[in-house]
């Protein structure tokens, strides 16, 4: 049975290496990193189903390392510390982090967390999308072949990047997606505009997907994060 990785980075060796003991007690393949610059490396090189991402690092730091692993990817990243301070910056979870465990901490908190999101993001990293590779819900049809949208059965026009966007969103339902990474994947940070285009585009898609757009049900504002696509 092929074992799920995980990338555990931090800069005291001997808590690494308890954490990679807890893990593979479990069954997780553990790979260990100690500093920002082998973290994102071993990321690259891994590509590993989950993070867990000490705040504190040499060389490049634990948050700088969340908004460069967010920048691609959407794997649940959850941050460690033992500083009271960063829970407040944790909490926020502006950076692109799922979520935060405070040292010291048990081996039953932390295989509960890490189960936790992996069952998630398992179930919705991949979209409920039919053998003829569209997507349905209420009265809105979406073909990812023919790059098409209808509602009511009436085709409604979306331009490349706003149906790129839409797409984006629903190939991850149910999790919230930065404004830095969604840029970054639809326009590249070598593209022209600036991060505000997202705003103009998320404002785009709602009116013409949502029923009412001042208040959306299904791209939602997550509050100084992002946004997220969900039908609940």
């Amino acid at each position: 049975m092929h074992k799920e990785k995980i990338l555990v980075v931090d800069d005291e060796i001997e808590i690494g290496e308890i954490i990679k003991d807890f893990l593979e007690m479990e069954g997780y393949e553990v790979i260990l990193a100690f500093d920002g610059e082998e973290a994102l490396e071993a990321f690259n090189i891994h590509n590993p189903k989950l993070v867990l991402l000490d705040i504190m690092l040499p060389k490049i730091d634990g948050m700088e390392v969340c908004r460069t692993i967010r920048s691609t990817s959407t794997v649940p990243i959850l941050m460690l510390s033992a500083k009271s301070e960063d829970v407040d910056k944790i909490l926020g979870l502006g950076f692109g982090a799922d979520d935060y465990i405070t040292k010291p901490f048990s081996s039953g908190v932390l295989i509960a967390r890490v189960k936790s999101h992996l069952r998630r993001y398992t179930k919705f990293s991949t979209p409920n999308l039919n053998t003829n590779n569209t997507y349905e819900f209420d009265n809105i049809r979406i073909s990812f072949t023919s790059h098409s949208v209808l509602i009511d059965d009436e085709n409604i026009p979306f331009p490349a990047k706003e149906f790129q966007l839409l797409k984006y969103l629903i190939l991850n339902e149910n999790r919230v997606l930065t404004k830095e990474q969604i840029f970054s994947h639809i326009w590249g940070y070598n593209d022209y505009g600036d991060i505000n285009t997202v705003n103009v585009h998320i404002r785009k898609v709602r009116q013409k997907i949502e029923k009412d757009p001042a208040n959306p049900k299904y791209i939602k504002t997550i509050w100084r994060v992002g946004y997220k696509f969900s039908r609940e």
